[in-house]
């Protein structure tokens, strides 16, 4: 009981320090608010800004949550749960920073690893790959620091990057990436989870402004957050985190040949899903009424005379 109610606590907190960061930057964005306007899909514009602010906030539900823990059981900043917020921690500020780089320094031309590996090959780096390779660093990092065999540590690792990259992937409409990172919490929180808290809390309360499209996520964001979920799925038993981790190589791969879009329009749990609180969608253009066909009346000639 006393867990949960740390795990509430640390939801809230992430919660306020979301929406405070929100409002802070809204205000004052850095570097200018052109650099974080970008054009959503239906061609109006939204902020980046969410992303960092939720960033912020889980960061903060996770540190609160660790030193609630802390405090009640006399523990050291050496002490298992402090390190493992600090892995969560780690992975979800080294995926929103190499994310937020990504979102105000990246062209766009290049999406996905076929993309990013291509212009490799190529001999050109994009900002996409640098982000892919920071990511893949922060999660070595963030699992070394969580503990546990190499075997373990490789297992982790992953999951921070593969979770990073995944609900990235979702990031495509209002709201989507949100409520995917929301089931996924709740999932982990009923395996008894419970450092998702934070992201979760964070996530959930700038929910409304993804659904408003007036802001959304951006890779600083989604990637931040699906690190931390990544990291908390740590606590999962071997199996669990093995089969995990093939649903998310298998969803990454699907992503290459699908688009995720397309498959949810078409389910209609799915789109339902996808499309609770959200506007409607934009009526699809009619096609033009057909015109009737044009009727030549040829000219009468005159009459001889006589």
């Amino acid at each position: 009981m006393r867990r949960a109610g740390y795990a509430v606590a640390a939801g809230a907190c992430a919660a306020g320090a979301a929406r405070l960061a929100y409002s802070a930057m809204s205000r004052r964005p850095p570097g200018g608010q052109k650099a974080w306007s970008r054009t959503n899909h239906r061609g109006e514009p939204v902020t980046l800004l969410e992303g960092p602010a939720v960033a912020a906030g889980a960061l903060a539900g996770v540190l609160a949550q660790a030193a609630q823990a802390g405090l009640a059981a006399a523990g050291s900043p050496g002490s298992p749960g402090w390190r493992r917020a600090a892995a969560i921690g780690l992975g979800g500020a080294g995926a929103a920073a190499f994310g937020a780089y990504d979102d105000l320094a990246g062209s766009g031309d290049r999406r996905g690893f076929r993309g990013h590996l291509g212009a490799l090959r190529q001999g050109e780096v994009t900002t996409g790959a640098v982000k892919l390779g920071g990511i893949g660093i922060t999660g070595v990092v963030s699992a070394a620091l969580a503990g546990g065999s190499p075997v373990d540590v490789i297992l982790n690792a992953a999951l921070v990057a593969g979770g990073a990259n995944l609900l990235n992937l979702f990031d495509l409409r209002p709201g989507r990436a949100l409520k995917v990172a929301a089931v996924s919490g709740a999932l982990l929180g009923a395996a008894g989870q419970d450092s998702v808290a934070g992201p979760l809390g964070a996530g959930l309360a700038l929910l409304p402004e993804d659904l408003g499209e007036r802001a959304m996520l951006g890779d600083a964001g989604a990637n931040a957050l699906g690190a931390m979920l990544g990291a908390s799925a740590a606590g999962l038993s071997r199996p669990a985190r093995i089969a995990l981790l093939a649903g998310i190589a298998g969803l990454t791969a699907a992503s290459e040949k699908v688009s995720f879009t397309k498959v949810i329009a078409r389910t209609p749990s799915l789109n339902r899903l996808d499309m609770l609180g959200r506007r409607p969608a934009p009526p699809a253009p009619q096609p033009p009424a057909p015109q009737p066909p044009l009727v030549t009346i040829p000219a009468q000639r005159p009459e001889p005379a006589g």
